[in-house]
């Protein structure tokens, strides 16, 4: 949680280890981290949406609809069938209490809250030595976003136009600076100066 009046910035991890990291966790019994983590990274939804959903609206789904919270927005997502395997998987090995049940449930019965959740991440931060400086909830989102531009590199506008789609962000300004991209364009400037 952080401190009023102060700012926080996420940062994203590079696609391959966070991919690297969902199989690290599985293999490791962390079910539901894994699974929390592959979600944000192939659906680039916010915390406060993934906390929302119920195993029947993903289990053997290719697609679902979710209102987001934040915006209130209908958003149609589609799973890719890697992710729906990791589903699968992830809902046999927590042995949830049904299909009407939250995919994230604590020990203690509850849905896992946003500060409990970046608390969790710091520490699979620590334990699994991430090359990531700042580490939350939010930098699954910007995981998915930089992996969509990256992967669109040869149409970066495009992929720009798309993520601005996804994010529901006002225009490609906002989008560029969510993904850090704005200030890496500023900082080349300096890499083009020579003696």
């Amino acid at each position: 949680m952080s401190l009023k009046y102060s700012t926080t910035t996420a940062d994203y991890l590079v696609w391959s280890d966070a991919m690297n990291l969902i199989r690290k966790l599985a293999k490791d019994g962390n079910y539901k981290m894994s699974l929390l983590i592959a979600l944000g990274c192939f659906t680039g939804l916010r915390i406060s949406d993934i906390l929302a959903l119920r195993w029947e609206q993903i289990l053997s789904a290719e697609e679902f609809t979710i209102i987001e919270k934040k915006t209130g927005k209908k958003r149609v997502l589609r799973l890719n069938s890697q992710l729906q395997q990791h589903i699968q998987e992830c809902y046999e090995q927590i042995q949830a209490i049904g299909l009407k049940a939250p995919i994230l449930v604590s020990q203690k019965g509850t849905v896992f809250t946003i500060q409990r959740i970046n608390v969790i991440l710091k520490e699979i931060k620590r334990k699994y030595r991430l090359k990531v400086k700042n580490f939350s909830c939010h930098s699954l989102r910007k995981t998915f976003g930089r992996q969509v531009y990256n992967m669109n590199s040869e149409n970066s506008e495009l992929a720009l136009v798309k993520l601005m789609e996804l994010f529901n962000h006002s225009s490609l300004a906002i989008t560029k600076r969510y993904l850090g991209l704005r200030q890496e364009e500023i900082l080349q400037t300096y890499d083009v100066l020579s003696f």
